[in-house]
């Protein structure tokens, strides 16, 4: 699917950003969208828990909901809870990575780098994680960007007419995050040992995204660690691979400016990422 096909399909326009809630409305919006959670779910709302629990069951039952419309004013007190998260997170920008020959390392919560486009490892349902408050980078950033994602994801895959191919790339708004853009590719699956066709896979993983992402004008893009958590590609092999696709895919793009983030979460991806970058 093009850049111009997924432009007709879904709305790729920058998405405004809300009005931030005092912490009283913050409380009053977690009980509002669990009651509408509820609701939908054919359950009665009435309970008694404290706010954190009761966050916990907002996201919970978001991560289960299937994609379909949800109303205005729905969207508005999710879209204001969210962003205030956000906000609360707080927002690392690009040019807060040190950069080295346009390329920066960072490690932490992706959900707070205000990227113009960052890098979801995928499922090929292209959906997100329904399980519940599960903590793969799928499921954290669906949860934290708003039930729009996983029903721009699902009007994609519909228009497509299949579920994604593995290798490939598709761009979405990236709602109450900090970034423009989320970019959605799903990487290779190791059963036991890698493969030559896994390894090939994986670089088409990178390729796909850098190649999306400079028809799309972004500035700066962060890849997470594609294909190494519960798809199982070894760290190790799978760092040589995204910097080494990356550093070729620049020398086939002198033009290009764009900053590219790997961004790590365990101390373990961020030593290798450390060791390779050095010799940059």
């Amino acid at each position: 699917m093009t850049l111009a096909q997924m432009r007709s399909v879904i709305d790729l326009t920058p998405y405004p950003r809300p009005e931030p809630l005092g912490e009283e409305e913050r409380s009053a919006a977690t009980d509002a969208l669990l009651k509408w959670l509820l609701r939908e779910r054919g359950m009665i709302a009435a309970f008694s828990a404290t706010t954190q629990k009761k966050r916990a069951l907002v996201r919970a039952y978001m991560n289960e909901r299937p994609a379909h419309p949800v109303s205005a004013d729905i969207l508005d007190l999710q879209d204001r809870l969210f962003w205030t998260e956000t906000l609360e997170r707080g927002i690392v920008s690009p040019e807060e990575t040190p950069e080295r020959k346009g390329i920066s390392l960072w490690q932490g919560d992706i959900t707070r780098l205000a990227a113009d486009g960052i890098v979801n490892a995928a499922n090929r349902g292209l959906l997100g994680c329904f399980l519940p408050n599960h903590n793969c980078i799928d499921n954290v950033i669906h949860s934290a960007a708003g039930m729009q994602l996983r029903d721009d994801c699902a009007k994609l895959i519909a228009a497509q007419g299949h579920e994604e191919d593995c290798g490939e790339c598709k761009l979405t708004r990236a709602y109450n995050l900090p970034s423009k853009y989320v970019l959605h590719t799903v990487g290779p699956m190791v059963r036991r040992e890698v493969t030559r066709k896994e390894r090939a896979l994986l670089r088409s993983c990178y390729r796909a995204c850098l190649d999306l992402a400079a028809e799309a004008g972004l500035r700066s893009i962060a890849f997470c660690c594609i294909s190494t958590g519960v798809f199982s590609f070894p760290q190790a092999e799978a760092a040589e691979i995204a910097t080494g696709t990356v550093m070729r895919w620049k020398m086939q793009h002198p033009e290009s400016e764009m900053r590219i983030i790997f961004n790590t979460y365990l101390d373990s991806d961020t030593a290798i990422y450390r060791n390779i970058l050095r010799h940059l």
